[in-house]
């Protein structure tokens, strides 16, 4: 399959301009996503972007990452309600380096191939362009009545919207378009790919080209990405899922990925995985056998978090699953790190002791019902010991007077109790 075709059947194409495809069957074509460095590292909802260059790189085309450090001072006004603040320059460069780092990941920037990767920044070419010369060079290119024309503009000034739009937001196409232009005069590039909002922006940019330069260039987008339930692709209770580990776990972003619905994992291992049609028609296959085992979403949470993270932290986000869900031994617990820890036992009932009831040791019976009441009385704590049902990071518990010290701590302050099978209390040591 050539890079249109697959993109095509991984359900990656919304829109295209005629000719596009011929113009990549021609030759190694320069194609760009351009990226709003609005903070220190991208989220899930980025990667369709991301992966769009993946595929067109593997094509043997050329992709080139543009991080917005001008555009993203004034904040694309698609499928926006309000304008956004304004960021200043060291937050920028600071946000920029850090998704270059994670770009890297996914495209190959380091080799000497004609077809290796290129990071830009708009910020490069705007910084000395003056106010004056931008609108005599480029805005007189382009008509008020051609730019009302876009749908992010028309929304805005609807009067179903109540808030308008200012010259800050109106001007943000010309300096997409002026973004393409310079791209196609410095870097040879012929095609601006995004999601299905960002048409009216990129074929400004192709317009412009034609009128400034009368050259051809052309467009292609991605459905906005959309979950079978209606709901919003990527974000959970707590926010967005990012694919840097501080702000989201490889743990709970491997979560994420094995938790989606059958519908959506079969549409997502498509768009964010590079496995071949064969191999996923094989998973396919699998998932209609026997759903309740989940192999598509379990092979779609592996690709995708070894794709971002790496394969260590897959394996230990399956072994930290399997303390929650699983026989995982008490070995397995003690290895967690305390995000981790603190992610897969998010939720269960917590408990604060103090750090000095641990000084002399306290036996389990007095500490799980005077000090943290795990158990309602000592009597059903003891009758539970004796079956065989309790157990302490993840040792079972041979009796209830058995002492307890700070050398059981997880991470020097954290003690987990398993009443039964599935009960899980947290203490946390203060």
């Amino acid at each position: 399959m050539n890079f249109v075709e697959e993109l095509r059947w991984r359900g990656m194409i919304h829109d295209m301009m005629p000719g596009t495809e011929e113009q990549l069957q021609k030759e190694m074509t320069s194609a760009y996503v351009g990226i709003d460095p609005t903070a220190d590292s991208l989220h899930i909802g980025h990667l369709v972007g991301v992966m769009m260059l993946k595929h067109l790189q593997r094509a043997g085309h050329r992709p080139i990452a543009l991080i917005g450090g001008a555009t993203g001072m004034i904040g694309d006004p698609s499928l926006k309600s309000a304008e956004r603040n304004l960021l200043d320059e060291a937050t920028l460069r600071h946000n920029q380096e850090s998704i270059k780092n994670q770009l890297a990941k996914f495209l190959d920037f380091d080799s000497d191939a004609p077809n290796a990767a290129k990071l830009v920044n708009n910020y490069d070419w705007m910084k000395d362009y003056s106010f004056l010369n931008f609108i005599r060079d480029i805005g007189k290119h382009l008509t008020v009545n051609y730019m009302m024309s876009k749908d992010s503009v028309k929304k805005r000034l609807s009067s179903e919207s109540n808030v308008g739009m200012s010259f800050t937001e109106f001007s943000y196409q010309l300096l997409q378009g002026y973004d393409f232009l310079y791209l196609y005069q410095h870097e040879g590039c012929r095609l601006q790919m995004g999601g299905s909002d960002q048409w009216g922006n990129i074929t400004t940019g192709t317009e412009l080209i034609r009128r400034k330069q009368g050259g051809e260039a052309f467009a292609l987008t991605c459905p906005l990405i959309t979950k079978a339930d209606g709901g919003k692709f990527g974000k959970t209770e707590s926010g967005n899922v990012w694919l840097d580990r501080r702000y989201t776990s490889p743990y709970k972003f491997y979560q994420f990925w094995l938790n989606v619905s059958d519908a959506d994992a079969a549409k997502y291992i498509k768009i964010f995985t590079a496995l071949s049609k064969e191999e996923i028609a094989d998973l396919e296959a699998e998932q209609a056998a026997a759903p309740h085992l989940r192999p598509l979403q379990k092979r779609l949470a592996k690709e995708v978090t070894i794709m971002v993270h790496s394969e260590e932290d897959y394996n230990a986000a399956v072994e930290a699953s399997n303390i929650l869900f699983g026989n995982a031994t008490s070995e397995a617990l003690k290895k967690l790190d305390e995000d981790t820890l603190l992610a897969v036992f998010e939720g269960v009932p917590q408990f604060e002791v103090s750090m000095d009831e641990f000084a002399a040791g306290i036996k389990a019976v007095d500490l799980f019902t005077e000090k943290a009441a795990v158990f309602p009385s000592k009597g059903e704590m003891r009758k539970l010991v004796q079956s065989g049902g309790v157990s302490v990071n993840k040792e079972k518990l041979a009796t209830a007077d058995e002492v307890v010290t700070s050398a059981s701590l997880l991470n020097n302050k954290y003690l987990l109790v398993q009443k039964g099978k599935k009960n899980y209390f947290l203490l946390i040591i203060k």
